[in-house]
């Protein structure tokens, strides 16, 4: 499931939207909010991840006895695809309007 981020701002822009109104300026700041924070969750945490992973194939092909051969693995689940979020927006609001 998305993170916890994409979640909240979602929630955040509907409750804002229920109580102040679509027309509003607030409405209009939640809703970028939400749209900047799911395309982060989207695509550059994504591809952070896949590029993590191409990086962490090369250190392991690394000789033995070269410097980077012993560090650490980078983490490759950084991202979310984007039917991952969408599912997920529309579980929170169903929540919100329950």
């Amino acid at each position: 499931m998305p993170s916890s981020h994409s979640a909240t701002v979602t929630a955040l822009a509907v409750a804002v939207g229920l109580h102040d109104g679509l027309g509003g300026s607030s409405f209009a700041t939640a809703l970028i909010l939400a749209i900047i924070v799911m395309y982060d969750a989207t695509g550059v945490r994504l591809h952070a991840g896949r590029q993590a992973e191409v990086l962490n194939q090369i250190v392991y092909e690394l000789p033995a006895e070269h410097p980077l051969a012993e560090r650490m693995p980078l983490h490759e689940l950084l991202g979310h695809t984007p039917p991952q979020v969408h599912f997920h927006n529309l579980v929170d609001l169903i929540c919100v309007l329950c």
